[in-house]
């Protein structure tokens, strides 16, 4: 077991839709649980760094449908399906009600779940996503995946002849300089699927394109939105995928969308950015310094429903 992702971590599965879920655990079962759910390319590991800094929580971490172990499971995607994945990851480990924490895209499925099975959230945290992102004038549907998340997608079609290789891919890639770290490595590494010298990373290109059509929103998203009764939190990296500034969601953008939900508090974390607001020690101790409280007033987690074996 590696000392990085913490001695309390276990690997689990859940029978879903089409197959069996990947999800990954820290901390103690009787703890109070946070159900933590990953960007659009990542895996349950982007939460080892939660996992190790916050010992007296219980973090449920599941990998989604089409990305790292689950990546086998079929379609369709989309944020419902995600969602409903989610809420059968909470039965499968007896969770009835909890504070969800959605990092990008994950805020997206933190917010579907919300919507859709609103007795199962306590709060939700939308950590640098799950509001639409505003999508360039004139972009066509079929563009949009590019226009969003252009070089996380196009990584998706690249082949790598060893494990190295794909370290110094990530070792070179904007967002990680200075914060290369033996969580980001164990992240890095955990990606890759298939055997040297082709290797590729795990999450499917059909799954990751399906999702991305959705995350600049339509009405009906806008309404799940709308609709969710709990506090919601909104957590923005000034920083983009590139480290680049502006970030991900325009300073306004998240203006108009507190401005629509009064439910919605809005937290910024200084020198982050998108990948390292949770992959990074300060990004995610600053999410922390925001989640305890929210945790501490919300209803209390981890009661036993109809607990399934794992």
């Amino acid at each position: 077991m590696s000392t990085t992702l913490g001695t309390s971590y276990r690997a689990a599965t859940v029978p879903v839709r089409g197959g069996d879920l990947a999800v990954g655990v820290w901390g103690p079962d009787d703890a109070p649980t946070v159900l933590a759910i990953h960007g659009i390319t990542a895996s349950h590991r982007a939460w080892a760094l939660l996992g190790s800094l916050a010992p007296e929580l219980r973090i449920i971490a599941p990998d989604l449908r089409g990305r790292g172990r689950s990546n086998s499971l079929p379609g369709p995607w989309g944020m419902p399906a995600h969602a409903d994945d989610a809420a059968e990851v909470l039965d499968a480990f007896g969770v009835e009600r909890c504070v969800v924490l959605g990092h990008s895209m994950g805020g997206f499925v933190a917010a579907t779940l919300a919507a859709r099975h609103p007795t199962r959230v306590a709060e939700v945290v939308l950590i640098d996503g799950g509001l639409p992102i505003p999508a360039p004038p004139g972009v066509a549907p079929e563009d949009l995946l590019e226009a969003l998340i252009g070089s996380a997608a196009r990584r998706l079609a690249l082949r790598f002849a060893s494990i190295d290789n794909y370290r110094d891919f990530w070792r070179e890639h904007p967002a990680f300089a200075g914060h290369w770290t033996p969580a980001v490595e164990q992240y890095v590494d955990y990606d890759l699927q298939g055997t040297a010298p082709d290797l590729t990373p795990s999450a499917v290109v059909e799954a990751v394109a399906a999702d991305a059509v959705q995350l600049a929103g339509d009405e009906g998203y806008a309404g799940d939105l709308a609709s969710i009764r709990v506090p919601l939190h909104f957590v923005r990296a000034p920083r983009n995928l590139s480290n680049e500034l502006p970030g991900l969601y325009p300073e306004q953008t998240v203006a108009e969308w507190g401005a629509r939900l009064p439910h919605l508090g809005i937290h910024e974390i200084d020198g982050v950015n998108h990948y390292t607001i949770v992959m990074a020690e300060q990004g995610i101790r600053e999410v922390l310094a925001i989640v305890r409280p929210v945790i501490a007033s919300a209803t209390p987690t981890g009661t036993p429903t109809r607990e399934r074996a794992l």
